[in-house]
């Protein structure tokens, strides 16, 4: 895993994961000062609310019926 890569995940999705905090954490020590400032800038969205800390559904999990009838359907169909 890269900043980079984790950094377009997690504004792609909204979400950053408990484990991806964990790791941006542990390795913030080798960050260049790009990436220390990627990192930085997420800790800000997730203050502001922008990113919030949860758990990625999988793409092949939304082709299930079962996750569309229990879990998007309720939520409507514009969502």
């Amino acid at each position: 895993m890269t900043v980079g890569e984790l950094v377009l995940e997690t504004l792609s999705t909204g979400i950053i994961t408990e484990d991806e905090v964990t790791w941006l954490t542990d390795h913030l020590q080798t960050f260049s000062r790009p990436e220390e400032a990627a990192a930085i800038r997420l800790g800000r969205l997730m203050d502001e609310g922008q990113v919030n800390l949860g758990c990625r559904v999988s793409k092949r999990w939304l082709h299930h019926r079962e996750v569309l009838v229990d879990w998007i359907e309720p939520l409507g169909s514009h969502r």
